[in-house]
């Protein structure tokens, strides 16, 4: 596997996750060892196989990053109508999910062009008075550097979607 020449692909498979749970999983480590999961609904990738996420609230989540850099990011299509899809034909109509490795940076204040992605996407809710609430006031992103991919795989109904030596 190649995260370069691969990039395309899991750049597609993250965000149609994301974007049917509204969120995906960043994983880290807590200072005593033990493994910690975020849900985080402001990641973003990059062109370049690197990306960035929103750190407004998950105080935990930074403070783990501050101590070790390395994470995993997880997303998975739980869209009822692609798993539908999927489960009807008798094989997945697109890769179900992936896992991204990579190492996050120290936090710094995000541009205008970051600020502005972010509104775009929270936009559509934002005449709801929890989702105000909840997502606005965002000022200050991560950067994430990728290392590389594993694709979330079944044992079955994935022939070919990803390349055979995963």
């Amino acid at each position: 596997m190649n995260l370069k020449d691969d990039w395309k692909k899991v750049k597609s498979v993250l965000e149609q996750g994301q974007a049917s749970t509204v969120y995906c999983s960043i994983a880290t480590v807590n200072p005593d060892g033990t493994p910690h999961i975020t849900p985080v609904g402001t990641v973003f990738l990059r062109a370049d196989q690197s990306g960035y996420f929103f750190d407004h609230y998950a105080e935990a989540l930074g403070n783990n990053i501050d101590q070790n850099p390395n994470v995993c990011i997880m997303a998975v299509n739980a869209g009822r109508f692609f798993w539908l899809r999927s489960l009807l034909k008798g094989r997945f109509v697109a890769p179900p999910g992936v896992r991204l490795y990579g190492k996050v940076g120290s936090i710094r204040e995000a541009t205008p062009e970051e600020i502005e992605k972010i509104e775009k996407r929270v936009k559509p809710s934002q005449w709801m008075k929890g989702a105000r609430l909840l997502w606005s006031g965002f000022t200050h992103v991560r950067d994430i550097e990728f290392t590389h991919y594993k694709p979330i795989t079944y044992p079955v109904m994935m022939d070919g979607m990803w390349p055979e030596h995963v």
